[in-house]
């Protein structure tokens, strides 16, 4: 029987303050790989603001990356082990220097969430994105 899994590309790794640019890098090739390089744009930010709340909000800065082929586009997952759930800010002042990254997400993808990552703590953050036409 041959059953048929979608690329996936996996990385686990310790992220710092150039992290983010890197792993841009590899989520542009993936798309590029996959055909999909009219989402470059928006997972890119999507990513970059992922991993940003990690090296701002995980003492340890270790997380797991994982980029998944889907029917119509891509979805993205960031996992940590920090149990700190992100929250959208409600207001924030002309002045506030963070609390602006979710609600960037929320504008430039289709969906986005949070979910628990077990009785070990920690937490998945992810975001799709669609093809047009897809």
């Amino acid at each position: 029987m041959n059953r048929y899994f979608p690329p996936t590309y996996r990385l686990s790794l310790t992220v710092g303050a150039h992290s983010a640019r890197h792993i841009r890098r590899i989520v542009r090739s993936l798309l590029d790989e996959w055909g999909l390089s009219e989402l470059t744009d928006a997972v890119e930010l999507g990513v970059t603001e992922l991993v940003a709340n990690v090296v701002r909000h995980v003492p340890d800065r270790r997380c797991v990356l994982i980029v998944l082929r889907q029917l119509a586009g891509v979805r993205v997952e960031v996992t940590d082990g920090s149990p700190r759930l992100p929250s959208v800010r409600a207001e924030l002042g002309t002045e506030a220097e963070c609390g602006r990254g979710l609600l960037l997400l929320d504008a430039v993808v289709d969906k986005w969430g949070v979910s628990s990552a077990g009785a070990g703590g920690g937490k998945t953050v992810w975001f799709e994105c669609g093809a047009q036409g897809g």
